[in-house]
């Protein structure tokens, strides 16, 4: 029989929710300073929070299942904008032109949407799970920045390669500002949140009295099931 949290469900419902926030967004570009990056990017940094939490505690196979999950409902997600979008309006509605500049994923930003999250939360989430075994599960702080530190570089370099490479909608000269910008944020805000992830993580720790260690477990990021008990 499969072990019991009390917090799981939670922690999960937390990672989808600002998952499918920070896609919604993403629309808009900002400047904070010199920096200059998706609106997606002010929250997204916390759905590996998230992740860092649910593979120290729980194990990369629950956390598996948990991306899986993210997964498919952006995905869902997006194609029901995209196909609501394409609908014939009804006459006395005349926000189409706003629908479309908001919420009108056109499939490229979709795809990469979905592929830069798939490459960068398991990458994330099997290089937090090794280095806890390395570690011994000492120094926390290496394992999460560590993990963060090339999750979101793949994230962030696949998505804005895949999504504005020669499009109107970015020039090519601004690329490679608009992924140091992205990264130096989502990392800066990693760095932040150290201490309460220290906090949240021992507490969760003690509350479900579970400190899960990867030693034999499959990290193809394919594999669904978890057999554990």
């Amino acid at each position: 029989m499969n072990k019991s949290f009390k917090h799981l469900d939670t922690i999960t419902a937390l990672f989808v929710t600002v998952l499918l926030i920070s896609n919604v967004t993403s629309s808009k570009i900002v400047t904070l300073g010199f920096l200059t990056f998706d609106g997606g990017t002010l929250l997204f940094p916390l759905s590996y929070i998230f992740g860092d939490i649910l593979t120290e505690v729980y194990g990369y196979a629950r956390s598996r299942k948990v991306i899986w999950l993210g997964f498919i409902s952006a995905l869902l997600m997006s194609v029901s904008f995209i196909v609501v979008g394409r609908l014939p309006s009804a006459a006395e509605w005349t926000n189409q032109d706003a629908y479309n500049a908001i919420l009108g994923y056109t499939p490229r930003i979709v795809a990469a949407s979905l592929i830069a999250y798939f490459a960068g939360e398991f990458s994330n989430s099997f290089i937090l799970a090794r280095l806890k075994i390395i570690t011994r599960g000492k120094w926390l702080w290496i394992r999460t920045i560590g993990s963060t530190l090339v999750g979101q570089v793949v994230d962030t370099a696949l998505f804005i390669l895949i999504a504005f490479t020669n499009t109107d909608i970015v020039p090519n000269s601004l690329l490679p500002t608009l992924i140091v910008s992205n990264y130096l944020f989502k990392c800066g805000i990693e760095i932040l949140f150290t201490p309460m992830t220290y906090w949240i993580t021992g507490w969760l720790k003690q509350q479900e009295q579970e400190d899960y260690y990867d030693l034999n477990t499959d990290f193809n990021p394919f594999r669904i099931s978890d057999s554990r008990s």
